[in-house]
């Protein structure tokens, strides 16, 4: 079993769906975000405060490559917009199989009201801002994606069993 690397907006379900996933199919979890959070010793939001967004997308493809690298198969959430770059699309097409998580506009402004951790979505209209990114982004999901699951309103285990009965 290779790699399996979900991808989708933010707020779509990523972690929480990876999270579950790995211990379903008693494998690791890896969060990108993480992993950078971890090697930089401070939080997404920091890093685009102190260093920009440009600087964060560069520590995006440092992690995807590292974890490319590795032979051991796990479930790896990565963040919204790395998909999007193009010196990634490489490694999500060898890693394994690609599952894009979806979830309506409704749904995503929903569960990120309340979440100022997002530094995309930091002032302005939220909605307007969700709708902006999804349609600048849904694109290269879709292209990169073995796999589309709408995680709007299904339980996880309904959204893992999907994602189990379509692995190779």
């Amino acid at each position: 079993m290779n790699h399996i690397v979900l991808i989708g907006f933010m707020g779509c379900g990523k972690t929480s769906v990876g999270k579950r996933l790995a211990k379903r199919l008693d494998l690791t979890f890896v969060d990108t975000d993480e992993m950078i959070e971890q090697k930089m010793g401070m939080s997404v939001s920091d890093i685009f405060a102190g260093f920009g967004e440009t600087y964060f997308r560069q520590l995006e493809t440092e992690a995807i490559k590292e974890l490319s690298e590795t032979s051991s198969p796990c479930v790896i959430s990565v963040g919204g917009g790395l998909p999007v770059q193009s010196q990634n699309k490489p490694y999500l097409r060898n890693m394994g199989k690609v599952i894009f998580l979806t979830a309506t506009v409704d749904v995503l402004a929903e569960r990120l009201e309340t979440d100022t951790s997002r530094p995309m979505l930091q002032g302005g209209d939220l909605r307007k801002k969700i709708i902006s990114l999804m349609e600048e982004r849904e694109e290269a999901y879709r292209e990169a994606a073995d796999l589309e699951v709408d995680t709007s309103r299904q339980s996880f285990g309904k959204i893992i069993e999907k994602i189990v009965e379509n692995l190779d």
